[in-house]
């Protein structure tokens, strides 16, 4: 399969109150035409920082993003992206938010519309055309966020966290509909998430990040028949097995706190016994 995309050596330093943070070391793996990939991680290891540098929205410290050969260094307009906030333009009606980005572009208005129009009925909307989102439902928002990034037919999707703001019933209600959207328009999808169970349920391959800071420590493959059983026992069996990777970064994780946290007490009784 030809690569999409390339991650070649991402590294990001920031600082965040006062403290110097390592967000990413050295990330490095590629995603392929047509693939669905889930990259999942303990939290606050870096997955969201790690998006935004893909989709152009944050600079690698060092190394580099590719997409189709060529270096991302800015948002670029191959490139959709579906938030977990929704991020909907509220004075815009569904119509109007699906057709920004082609709005952006230039597209005229009679495109602009026939694509909109295909779009609302691919994600079930119609009748909706002329509603604001504070009249949606969170799984509605979504839907007009995930209709809005494929209407400047990327060559990528990229999602962050997108299931997690709406109930389990109805994130599983638009899982299923991506995982049908995906196999529809034959685009490459990369989906950040917490949930395992939900990355074993959508991607081709996972990429398991390590703790902050991040490093990729596998990139698990899902060879799984779709549609996927949860009460499988070949599911199950991937369910397990990616949470012992996890499970040896949260430990990581928990342990370096602990000892963070011994360090700080150890300087603050010696400070206090300097001062005695």
């Amino acid at each position: 399969m030809s690569r999409c995309l390339e991650v070649d050596k991402v590294a990001k330093h920031y600082s965040h109150d006062g403290e110097r943070i390592h967000a990413l070391d050295d990330v490095t793996f590629d995603v392929h035409h047509k693939e669905f990939v889930c990259i999942i991680g303990p939290s606050g290891c870096g997955k969201s920082t790690l998006l935004k540098i893909i989709a152009g929205l944050d600079k690698p410290t060092s190394g580099e993003v590719r997409l189709l050969g060529e270096p991302v260094s800015k948002p670029h307009p191959k490139v959709g992206m579906v938030f977990q906030s929704f991020a909907l333009f509220p004075w815009r009606t569904v119509t109007q938010n699906i057709e920004f980005g082609l709005e952006v572009q230039g597209v005229s208005k009679e495109k602009r519309r026939l694509i909109g129009k295909e779009l609302i009925e691919m994600i079930g909307l119609q009748g909706h055309e002329n509603s604001y989102p504070r009249a949606l439902s969170g799984g509605m928002k979504q839907r007009v966020g995930i209709a809005r990034a494929l209407a400047v037919n990327p060559e990528i999707v990229l999602m962050d966290e997108a299931f997690s703001a709406v109930d389990e019933f109805t994130a599983q209600v638009l899982r299923s509909e991506v995982v049908e959207l995906w196999e529809e328009t034959a685009k490459t999808f990369v989906l950040v998430t917490h949930n395992l169970t939900e990355a074993i349920e959508m991607a081709d391959r996972i990429i398991v990040l390590s703790a902050r800071p991040a490093k990729m420590k596998n990139a698990f493959p899902v060879n799984l028949k779709r549609p996927r059983n949860r009460a499988d026992s070949k599911f199950m069996r991937c369910q397990t097995d990616l949470f012992g990777l996890l499970k040896d970064e949260l430990e990581n994780t928990i342990i370096r706190h602990k000892l963070r946290a011994i360090h700080k007490h150890k300087h603050i009784d010696d400070i206090e016994l300097d001062h005695k």
